[in-house]
Order: C-alpha cells, then structure tokens, then sequence
C-alpha cells in the first residue's frame, strides 16, 4: 500500500506521544482523564489527524490479530494447538484461570483503542478543521469504538446473570464518580455497537471513494457489514434482529462501492488469489488487517510449518483438523485451498514440494495463508525478513463479503424464508452445484468450510447455535503417518485431541475476563470461571 511504512512509523510515533495523554498503561483502571492533559493538544488538522490514526496500532499487536484472538478461534472443533503451549490448552480445555499471560492483553487492549476513539470524539467536534475531514475522522472514532466492543461484547457478555461488558462513551468516560458497572445485559452492548456503526456509516466515505494511501482506514461498506454481523448475534436473544440482519446485509450490496465475491469461473484460482496480497482491496475485502513485510497480522507465519523446512522462521502453530477436511463435499475446490493434507504438492520458495511434515499433530497444515511463501525468494519481498515477526504482504481477512452473503441466508432461514441465494452464490463460486430449500444444517456446513481458520471464528458459531456442547463431547482426530517425513506414508486415523465434556453451555459461552481487570476495575467476573 502507498506509503504504507510511513504510515506506520506515525502511528507508532503517535502512540508514543499521545501515551501518557490519551490512555493509562493500565487501561482497566478506568481512572478518569483531566481535561488538563489537553492543553497543548487538539489544535490542528495533524492533531486530529495523528489522534485518529492512533487508534489503529493495535490491530497489528501479536495480542489482538496474529495469535490473540485466535487462541479463542483454536477452541473449535476445527484444529488442535500443534505445539506446546499451556495458555492454549486450557482455553481449547475450557480450563482457564484468568491468569494465563497469553490471554489477558486482548480485553485491556480493546478498551484502550475505546478509549482513543472517545478522545476523538470529544475533541475533534469543536476543532477548527474542516468539515469533511471532521466528519471522517468521527466516523473512523464511531467505527473503531463499535468494532471493538463488538469483539468485548460476544468473547465476555451475555443476555444472562453477567450481563454486558461496561460502557465508556464520550459521556462517561471522564466522569470524576467513575461509572463502569456492567450493563444488565450485553444487548446493551449491541444497541451502543448499532448506534456507532450508523453514526460511521452516515459519515465515511465509501472505499471507492478513498485515496490508495488511505485503504485500511475505516470505510462504509465496514460499518454497514458490522451492523450485519452485529445482528446475527444479537439475534441469538432476540429474533426479530435476523430481519435487520437481512437489512443490513443488503446495505453492503447496495452500498454503490461494488460489493461482490471474486468469481471469475476459474474456482480454484479464485479462492487461491483471494487469500493472497492480489486480492487485499477488492471487491470482496470489508474489513481485515493492513499488512505488509515489516508489520502486520503475524498469523500467516504463526501457522506455517515449524522452522518452515529448513527455509523460514514458521512458528508451527494450529494444525486442521481431520473432521475439518472430511467437511468439505468431493470436488469443492476450497478443501486443497484450505489446507495440506500429506503427498499434497505446493510451491514453497520457488519449489515445488509434497506436503510431509515431522511436526504436524493432526496430518495437515493451512495453506490457505501460504501464498506470499511460493516465489524463489519472497523474503523481503512478500515476506518479513524477520522471522520473529512473520508478517506478509497479505491483509489477514477479519470480515469479507462472503460472509456477508452467508449472514443473510442465515437470518432468512431462521425466519422461515428462503435463504438459497446467497449461500449459492458462495458455493457457486466454489464450482459446487447449488442447493434447493437451503436448511441451517447447509449454512452451517457453508460458513465452516468457507470461512475456516479465519477470524470468523467457528467457535462463537457453535456457541450461538446451541451447538457446542454436543461438538466438544467428541474427541478431535487427525492422520497419523508412519513415517512423517515421508509424503506418500500410510496413515492411521487417531484421536489428536480427547473430548471435552468439561464444556459448560450455561457458563463456558463467554470467556473469563482477565483477572487483572478484574482486579483494577472492580468489575465482576463471569460466572464460572
């Protein structure tokens, strides 16, 4: 992207400066901000400027959308750990103590990009700047508030005896009494989550309407595709939200930016590019995280094979599960996409290789993030030099239109209507046959074969659907090979993962809150943990 390190050399810069005014270290303290740290601040368009952008930084942070997050993803059914890794184990476990290192930075991190986006609101409104670029930057403050309460709101709330994640608006959250109880319901949550994202879509441009430099930032189609995937959970407590959800899904359609799946009948070639830096701003791009070779999403090397035969510093983590692979119908091209089973061929470092690997705990690997490895020499060039910090030039997908056109066959369908249209768009452009009278067991079987190992994240799927608990009674099972540096070796299938009847459907919905936020908040913690 056009000036991208510069970009991002600010924003770090940003962050620096703005430290100490726009947020404490410890963000859960929920401490009260004086209006005299502004002073010397807020008086030019940079300032504002410089202000908006810091609420960015953090989607790039290894704690949010390279490993964070996704440790809850690896909850599934979908795929095992791959390495030793205790924090992991007891989320897959459902064993969590609130303690573990890995897993505490996510909700303190979300409230302090909430906390930036509140200092925007309030400041930016009475700056002498222009209106249009007043009126994107509140728009970006909207959106990124909203976004990252959506997050808070289904990983830590619910309609039961927790109740929401507390509430920090431009109108509390400098409130010298402190006001950061727990809302009676997380449907507060996603009433507050509607509202910002109405408030960013009647104020951002659409992304067609955007300069090249300015791709990443905050755009229409992402706040009306958040008010979509706002709904479908919401829906959960109450049903009259699937139509809206249907509402809002057409929005993005129609929004006028040219919303539509890659699709130009060549299946195979279409999904592989669509998981790849060629496809990082077009039609089917909502929302996802900017990367490039010196920062970004860590996740396509965080899964890549462990040392990356002898070629990078891959970290090895989360391998696919058998179950996952046997998902996928005969001939649905997004199976071998998706993931390396052994004897595969795939080109790494400008070689052609068969998939084997010593280090796989199921017998597969994703591939859908390896695209930026294939070239002779991709390191520093599509890949991070740093094998440390393994990011690529491809934009990690959080929301893409695919699931858009899924969100709304699902809330036709939990609404007795017929919701065939939009998920036959999805299978078509896979090369599948489409289906008639389209039921919840097809969509669900639609959203895990599209949208696996992505941030979509099966496992919230399985918790809204009420189906977690059956899922998780049955052990994970994989192919164990004989030889495992041996791509044509036979296999047996084996249990990779036991079962976890230990899952908890009246308390296990939600995650525990980290205990040091509990701690420095007073908050209470959810129930069960």
């Amino acid at each position: 992207m056009k000036n991208k390190i510069a970009k991002i050399i600010m924003v770090t810069m940003v962050v620096i400066f703005l430290g100490p005014v726009s947020c404490s270290d410890d963000f859960t303290n929920l401490e009260p901000l004086g209006s005299s740290s502004y002073e010397n601040f807020w008086k030019t368009e940079q300032d504002a400027i410089e202000s908006t952008n810091s609420m960015y930084y953090y989607m790039k942070d290894e704690d949010m959308f390279s490993r964070g997050f996704y440790w809850y993803v690896n909850a599934s059914d979908d795929m095992v750990t791959g390495r030793i890794k205790a924090d992991a184990d007891n989320a897959k476990n459902f064993n969590l103590t609130g303690d573990e290192s890995s897993l505490k930075w996510m909700y303190a991190q979300c409230y302090k990009v909430i906390r930036r986006a509140n200092d925007v609101l309030v400041n930016v409104p009475g700056m002498d700047i222009s209106e249009s670029l007043k009126d994107r930057l509140l728009g970006e403050a909207y959106f990124m508030r909203a976004f990252h309460y959506h997050y808070l709101a289904y990983h830590y709330g619910d309609n039961g005896t927790n109740g929401g994640v507390p509430i920090l608006t431009e109108e509390n959250y400098n409130d010298e009494a402190g006001s950061y109880s727990r809302p009676t319901s997380v449907v507060e949550n996603y009433a507050q989550i509607i509202e910002d994202l109405n408030s960013a879509a009647e104020l951002l441009p659409l992304i067609t309407e955007l300069n090249g430099e300015d791709y990443g930032r905050a755009h229409k189609d992402a706040a009306l595709a958040y008010i979509a995937k706002t709904y479908i959970y919401w829906a959960q407590y109450d049903a009259s939200k699937y139509a809206d959800a249907v509402t809002a899904a057409d929005a993005v359609t129609n929004s006028g930016s040219g919303r539509a799946l890659i699709d130009t009948d060549n299946p195979e070639l279409d999904f592989r590019e669509l998981h790849s830096h060629l496809n990082n701003w077009t039609s089917e791009y909502i929302w996802s995280v900017d990367s490039g070779i010196e920062d970004g999403s860590k996740l396509p090397g965080v899964v890549l094979e462990n040392k990356g035969w002898g070629l990078y510093n891959g970290w090895g983590y989360y391998h696919p599960s058998l179950g996952l692979y046997e998902a996928f119908e005969d001939g649905d091209v997004r199976r071998e996409v998706t993931m390396l089973k052994f004897g595969d061929e795939f080109e790494f470092f400008g070689e052609t290789r068969r998939y084997a690997s010593e280090n796989s705990q199921s017998g597969f690997q994703w591939n859908k993030y390896m695209y930026e490895y294939q070239s002779e020499n991709p390191i520093g060039v599509t890949v991070n030099a740093n094998g440390d910090n393994p990011t690529t030039l491809y934009n990690v997908p959080i929301l893409r239109y695919a699931e858009i056109l899924l969100i709304k066959s699902e809330a036709l369908i939990m609404q007795g209507q017929n919701g065939d249209a939009p998920l036959n768009a999805v299978r078509n452009r896979a090369g599948l046959l489409p289906i008639t009278g389209a039921t919840m067991d097809d969509l669900k079987q639609e959203r895990r074969v599209e949208l696996a190992g992505e941030f979509a994240n099966r496992h919230f799927d399985l918790v809204r659907w009420g189906d977690a608990d059956a899922i998780y009674s049955e052990p994970i099972y994989g192919r164990i090979h004989a030889d495992k540096a041996d791509p044509d070796s036979p296999f047996t299938v084996e249990e990779i993962w036991p079962a976890r009847p230990q899952f908890n459907p009246a308390t296990m919905h939600v995650w525990p809150i980290p205990n040091e936020s509990i701690e420095s908040s007073g908050i209470l913690q959810n129930t069960g943990w």
